[in-house]
Formats: structure tokens, C-alpha cells, sequence
């Protein structure tokens, strides 16, 4: 029998192989349709507005449909959208698909996190952290593969469409069967409503905002800027993504036991140290090799960042928790949909080092709030539970 855990992490891991495979392909989609880094950037903007509508009215709308049901739509149907893309004949019917999957990825982002929350109540189990963890190994394995099949010159259009039915067919199979873990008992006085950020979610909507940024900035823009500024063949210009995966999996992975010792905030503080000093020396690299080496640092930087914030939120007893993994999924998702486009015209106006270094500023603030808003101990379990050597919310 499939755990339940087991199937959140398969959720987050095709999900993040959907979108990373669109990514990596992101090149070739300018290409066909003819347009600079500032059109792409517009054209991208379609996803980052439908994970805004979704994640601020999107809860009511996940607690009535269930856990199981939920994670069909949202897994699936991001692969089929994004599978039509490189068949669509100009810009403008991206943005609508990219829209479309925008109103799905943010029911995606409420449904797991607040299942995994509520596992974590039943259970007495931490898995937030390795749940985001298998999200970063899927941006892993697909950029790996995704330079080789860029390489190999199969065409973005079988591409993704190979991707598109293989994550049918898997999903499908762990999903369909799915079951929900028990509600928490609901306090007097509290209502889904709209999931708008409140004042005390302010500071960790800060952090996300900074984690997300970098994430965002470093999985679309990486391939584009390997090739602008280096002009490297496409494999070698896959491996920024495919570093930036690969040491965002690692840690997400293994910083359980890291903020079990240290706390959330000390590795927040020095995890957005590390991705500041990435975004640095991405854009000021003379060499493909150090710009790679920053890409890395970018990747391991925002890491477990998010994670933490999330597990903060969800814990938060004046809201339900979905309503406040959405408010706090509103600011950082959208920012993960919505910077990255909007760098699209910075590197057109200013260069495509520009778009890393802007960042700067606010993977400063984002520290400032680490040093706040997160605690200095580990993370206490959820909801009053016994406190247990995992965090990474």
C-alpha cells in the first residue's frame, strides 16, 4: 500500500518535472515564436496571474473538492497544458495556457501543503521538508535530461509531450486511490474567506518572497542566460539549471537535521548569505565555469527558505491553515511566476546580469525578516505536538 506521504512527494516531484521541462525548453518556445526576453517575460506573466486568482480564492474551493481530487487536476493537467505550447502558433495563446495552468499550480500549492500539515498533525511526523525536497529533485532530473534531449535535437513539442503522458500515467495510478487525512477540529470564529496575507504573516511573506525570487530568476532565466552571455552549446547550458536543481534538492533533502540542531533561523539567515553571494557572481561572472558555481550557490541558498516559512504559516492558530499556506503561497508563488517574466525586461533593457543582480536588494530584506520571524530553536511541531527532529517547513 502507497503512504500518504508517498503520494504527496510523487505530487510535488511531476509537477516540478512538468514545469522544469517547459523551462528547459524555454530557448526554444523564443524561437518559434520569434519574440525578445522582454515579449517572453509578458507572455509568462498568464501563469503568474492565475496562481494570484487561485491562491487568493482557491481554499473554499480545495476543501470542497478533497485532497484526491484536488491533486488529479493539478497534477495533471499542467502537463497537457504545457504539452500544447510549442504547437501554439503565436505568443498570446501561450499566456492564456500558461493562465490556465496558473489557476491550477496554485490549488496545487494549497492542496499538498495543507495535506501535508494535516499528516503531520496525525501522525506526530515531520514531511514538509522533504516533501519541497522532491520538488527540487524533479527540476533536477528534468533539467539533467532536458539538456541532454536539447542536445540530442528532439523538438520541444515531443518533448514535452512524452513528459505530458508520462506524468498522466504515473499520477493517475498513485493518485486515483488517494485518501485524506483527518481534519483538524476547527476553532470558534475562524472561516476560509479570501486568503489575503495578514500582519503577522507579513514577515514571512518577506522570506518567501526572497526564496522564490532567486528560485524563479534561476530556473527560467539560466538556460537564456548560458546562452546570451556565454554562448555555450545547449547541454552546457542546461547545467545551470540542472546545478541550481541539483544543490536545492540536496539540501532541502538533508536540512531537517541541520534546523533541528541549528533553528530555523540561523540556516534561513545563512542559506540567503549563500544565494546572495550566487546572484552576485552570476552576475558578475566572466567565466561559464564561476557561473555555474553561482547558480549553485543560488540553488542551495533558497533551498529549505520557503519550507521553513510554510511550516510557520501553517502553525499559525489565528486562521485556518489553509487560509494562511495560501496568503503566504500568494506573495511567494506568484513571485515565482511573476519576477522572473518581469526580469525578462531587465535583461532586455539593461542585460540578462541585470536580472540576478536586482535581485540582490531583496534577498537582503528577506534575511532582515529571517532574523525576526523565524525562531532559534528547532521548530516546534504542529499544532502542540511533541516537538521532533524535523522542520523544514
Amino acid at each position: 500500500m502507497i503512504a500518504p506521504q508517498h503520494r504527496i512527494y510523487a505530487s510535488f516531484f511531476l509537477f516540478a518535472v512538468t514545469t522544469g521541462a517547459l523551462m528547459a525548453r524555454l530557448p526554444d518556445i523564443q524561437t518559434h515564436f520569434g519574440i525578445s526576453e522582454g515579449q517572453l517575460g509578458l507572455t509568462m506573466i498568464g501563469m503568474a496571474i492565475g496562481s494570484l486568482i487561485s491562491l487568493t480564492f482557491g481554499p473554499p474551493v480545495v476543501e470542497k473538492l478533497g485532497f484526491r481530487k484536488t491533486a488529479l487536476f493539478t497534477v495533471l493537467g499542467p502537463a497537457l497544458l504545457f504539452a500544447t505550447i510549442p504547437w501554439l502558433p503565436v505568443a498570446p495563446a501561450m499566456f492564456a495556457v500558461l493562465f490556465l495552468a496558473g489557476l491550477l499550480a496554485g490549488a496545487l500549492e494549497i492542496n499538498l501543503n495543507v495535506e501535508i500539515d494535516r499528516l503531520e498533525v496525525q501522525t506526530g511526523q515531520r514531511f514538509m521538508n522533504r516533501a519541497h525536497g522532491f520538488w527540487s529533485v524533479g527540476f533536477f532530473v528534468t533539467a539533467l535530461f532536458g539538456a541532454m534531449i536539447r542536445q540530442s535535437g528532439l523538438s520541444a513539442g515531443l518533448h514535452l509531450g512524452i513528459v505530458a503522458v508520462i506524468v498522466v500515467v504515473v499520477a493517475g495510478y498513485l493518485l486515483f486511490s488517494a485518501t485524506e487525512a483527518p481534519k483538524p477540529a476547527k476553532v470558534e470564529g475562524q472561516s476560509h474567506g479570501f486568503a489575503f496575507p495578514n500582519l503577522g504573516l507579513l514577515p514571512l511573506c518577506l522570506i518567501g518572497f526572497a526564496a522564490f525570487l532567486v528560485e524563479g530568476a534561476g530556473i527560467d532565466w539560466s538556460a537564456i542566460y548560458m546562452r546570451n552571455v556565454f554562448a555555450v552549446e545547449p547541454f552546457i547550458g542546461g547545467m545551470g539549471l540542472t546545478l541550481f536543481a541539483f544543490f536545492m534538492a540536496a539540501m532541502r533533502l538533508s536540512a531537517d537535521p541541520i534546523v533541528a540542531r541549528f533553528g530555523p533561523r540561523n540556516v534561513a539567515m545563512v542559506m540567503l548569505t549563500a544565494a546572495s553571494f550566487g546572484a552576485l557572481l552570476v552576475g558578475t561572472a566572466p567565466t561559464a565555469a564561476l557561473a555555474l558555481v553561482g547558480f549553485a550557490l543560488m540553488g542551495a541558498g533558497c533551498s529549505a527558505v520557503y519550507p521553513l516559512a510554510v511550516s510557520a504559516a501553517a502553525q499559525r492558530t489565528d486562521r485556518p491553515a489553509a487560509v494562511n499556506v495560501a496568503a503566504i503561497g500568494q506573495v511567494s508563488f506568484v513571485v515565482f511566476f511573476l519576477a522572473p517574466p518581469l526580469l525578462g525586461f531587465v535583461a532586455e533593457f539593461l542585460g540578462i546580469r541585470w536580472s540576478y543582480l536586482i535581485c540582490l536588494p531583496l534577498l537582503l530584506a528577506g534575511l532582515w525578516a529571517s532574523s525576526f520571524a523565524l525562531g532559534t530553536k528547532k521548530v516546534d511541531a504542529p499544532h502542540g505536538l511533541p516537538p521532533e527532529p524535523t522542520p523544514l517547513g
